[in-house]
């Protein structure tokens, strides 16, 4: 049944942000309230109900970035805030400093991850990796201790309100891994029959609704191997804290990767290189997508599924996606090329298909990362302004802070990483 027609909004918001409707933005503003968390408490509904009178903790200094705008000539009008009011940055830790920044790569310092919910976090998911879904085999250990995922977690993640939240998103991000270790990548991955491996593997996110008959051998095979384990395993930690929204929302980008790993395989099958823009276009799906976009989630909130559908939502979290997978082509670049076989990233697409030297197609890759990050940035605070709703603006922080943490996990990841000799 159709909504019923609404007069003009009175409204002193700008027209933008009048354009959702005022039946929306109060719904939304009903629904913006802290979902239960792991633990099973209840939500927590807002104070008062006014549409825009939603309680939100006060932002985290580092979390500012976003609302700030971006810097340069001609920018001052999408600031939200004036430069007078910023707050001064943390000053960075003696392990900050460790790891080198890629030259002329523009990105935002932060301060160094809690320590304290870095080794509780990091307890916790190797815990889960070897006692809950025997992720993997000894021989193994070491390199997921060097992954350093807790520290990766924690910094990308400073909202969450406690270490359940945070593990949430750590369980996701090491399960996703697996599958991308082991069918894709080092540990024994390959493109031929990967789209049967990722198919079987996604019905532990989605899962399979078949006759009595079927259901057996469809649910015995989600423990088969480690990732459809890890996948089944922290897709179950993950219902438990989301609302149905958020869950299909996070099964929906999962697809979305899935789909980006099948065109990657394909190439590698053809023995092709792809044009820069497709490869571009693959990397908008195999890319980091579902980890921001769960930032609500992991903060113990949610931003209602119509606000997020939004295409200006969207097109914030594709870009924030985009940037920060560029930053791990970037960083990830020596480590790709000392593996056996050819692995695509930009600069090497740059590189092969428009005739430039190694160096000259990895500064220009510097170049398509920093170009993203401004066009991140400038569509992130023009929703900002032209959407003030409280959860619209905490989940902008939110991506934000994904954004800045994957940088500098990367940065200081040096046990994984290390930067080309092009300085």
């Amino acid at each position: 049944m159709p909504a019923p027609e609404l007069p003009p909004p009175q409204s002193t918001l700008p027209e933008a942000a009048a354009r959702f409707g005022a039946h929306v933005l109060a719904e939304a503003a009903a629904r913006a309230c802290d979902i239960k968390t792991v633990t099973g408490g209840p939500p927590r509904a807002p104070s008062v109900p006014a549409p825009y009178a939603v309680s939100v903790p006060a932002p985290v200094p580092d979390l500012e970035r976003i609302l700030r705008g971006p810097s340069g000539l001609g920018t001052a009008g999408l600031r939200l805030i004036s430069r007078e009011q910023l707050p001064t940055p943390p000053e960075p830790s003696a392990a900050t400093a460790d790891g080198r920044p890629i030259p002329g790569l523009y990105y935002h310092q932060v301060a160094e991850p809690d320590p304290v919910r870095v080794e509780e976090v990091s307890r916790r998911i190797k815990s889960w990796a070897l006692d809950e879904v025997s992720l993997y085999p000894e021989d193994w250990e070491e390199q997921f201790d060097g992954f350093s995922v807790g520290r990766y977690m924690v910094g990308c993640h400073p909202d969450a309100p406690t270490i359940d939240h945070l593990m949430i998103a750590t369980r996701l991000m090491v399960a996703e891994n697996a599958v991308d270790d082991c069918y894709c990548e080092d540990h024994g991955g390959s493109p031929v029959g990967l789209g049967e491996r990722l198919l079987l593997a996604h019905t532990a996110l989605d899962p399979v609704y078949t006759t009595e008959e079927y259901r057996a051998p469809w649910s015995k095979s989600l423990h088969a191997d480690a990732p459809r384990r890890a996948y089944r395993s922290a897709m179950g930690y993950f219902d438990q804290a989301a609302s149905p929204s958020q869950s299909d929302r996070y099964r929906h980008d999962m697809a979305r990767l899935h789909l980006g790993y099948l065109a990657e395989a394909s190439w590698a099958q053809e023995d092709r290189v792809p044009e820069v823009w497709e490869y571009l276009a693959m990397r908008q799906f195999n890319n980091f997508r579902p980890c921001p976009t769960i930032t609500d989630t992991v903060g113990g909130y949610e931003l209602p599924a119509d606000l997020h559908a939004q295409t200006a939502v969207q097109k914030v979290i594709a870009l924030a996606g985009n940037a920060t997978t560029i930053v791990n082509d970037l960083y990830s670049y020596t480590k790709e090329l000392d593996a056996p076989g050819r692995h695509l990233n930009l600069p090497v697409v740059i590189a092969e298909r428009e005739g430039l030297s190694d160096r000259d197609a990895y500064l220009k890759s510097v170049e398509v990362h920093n170009d993203l990050m401004h066009d991140f940035e400038s569509n992130a605070a023009a929703l900002a302004a032209d959407c003030p709703i409280p959860t619209v603006q905490r989940f902008l922080r939110g991506v934000a802070a994904w954004v800045d943490g994957n940088h500098h996990w990367h940065q200081t990841n040096t046990y994984r990483y290390s930067l080309p000799d092009f300085w």
